[in-house]
C-alpha cells in the first residue's frame, strides 16, 4: 500500500488520463471491497478501467466535469460535477479516495476546489450532493467543503451486504449555493492548464 502525504500543501486537481499509471490507480482504489460496488460495471481489468476514465477525458462531455485528485504525481481520488444544467446554474457532485487517502483530508479540499471551479470557471450557482446516513466520513467531507443538509431521501439507494443481501440505506442530501461562503477547508488547486 502507497502512503499519502497528509501535509496540508500536499495535492492538487489535475485532468485524468489514460496512462498506465492512472489505470492502475483506479484499479487500486477499486480493488477495495466498498469501492467495488460504486462504478456501473466492475473495474477488475483494465479495459474496465480504460472504459471507465475515457468518460472524463473524452471532448465531448459537456455535461460533467471531472478531476484526478493528485498527490506527488499518483491519482488517489476523483472528484466531479456531473448532470451540468445551464439553464438552472447547477450540477450534482461526487468523490472518493483510495483506501490510503482516506482521514487526510482531501476529499475535503478536493470537493471545494471542485465548488470553486463550478462557481467560478463554470459559472453555476448550485451544487448537490448526496451520502448514506451509514457514511460519517463521506457526511463530513460534504460538511467540510461547504455543504448544507436539506433533506434525508429514505430507502433511497440498495446495495448488497457481505452476505449477499440486498440492503436498503437512506441518504442525506446537501447543497452548497455560490452564495454561501467559503468552504472550511482549503480548496486544493488546480494544476495549470496543460498539466497532466
Amino acid at each position: 500500500m502507497t502512503t499519502v502525504d497528509h501535509s496540508p500543501t500536499a495535492g492538487r486537481l489535475r485532468p485524468w488520463t489514460d496512462s498506465g499509471q492512472d489505470l492502475a490507480a483506479i484499479l487500486e482504489a477499486f480493488d477495495s471491497d466498498d469501492m467495488a460496488a460504486q462504478a456501473g460495471e466492475p473495474l477488475g481489468t483494465e479495459a474496465a478501467a480504460r472504459r471507465w476514465v475515457a468518460q472524463w477525458i473524452g471532448p465531448g462531455n459537456q455535461g460533467a466535469v471531472a478531476f484526478a485528485i493528485d498527490v506527488a504525481g499518483r491519482a488517489v481520488g476523483h472528484v466531479m460535477a456531473g448532470a451540468i444544467d445551464r439553464r438552472h446554474d447547477t450540477a450534482w457532485v461526487s468523490y472518493w479516495v483510495a483506501p490510503e487517502a482516506r482521514g487526510t483530508g482531501l476529499a475535503s479540499r478536493a470537493t471545494a476546489g471542485l465548488a470553486e471551479h463550478c462557481f467560478g470557471s463554470l459559472g453555476l450557482f448550485r451544487l448537490e450532493l448526496a451520502y448514506r446516513v451509514n457514511n460519517p466520513g463521506s457526511a463530513g467531507v460534504a460538511r467540510n467543503a461547504g455543504f448544507r443538509i436539506e433533506g434525508l431521501e429514505r430507502a433511497k439507494l440498495r446495495y448488497l451486504d457481505e452476505h449477499g443481501n440486498a440492503v436498503r440505506y437512506d441518504v442525506q442530501t446537501c447543497a452548497r449555493l455560490r452564495s454561501d461562503g467559503p468552504a472550511l477547508v482549503p480548496p486544493l488547486p488546480r494544476a495549470p492548464a496543460g498539466a497532466a
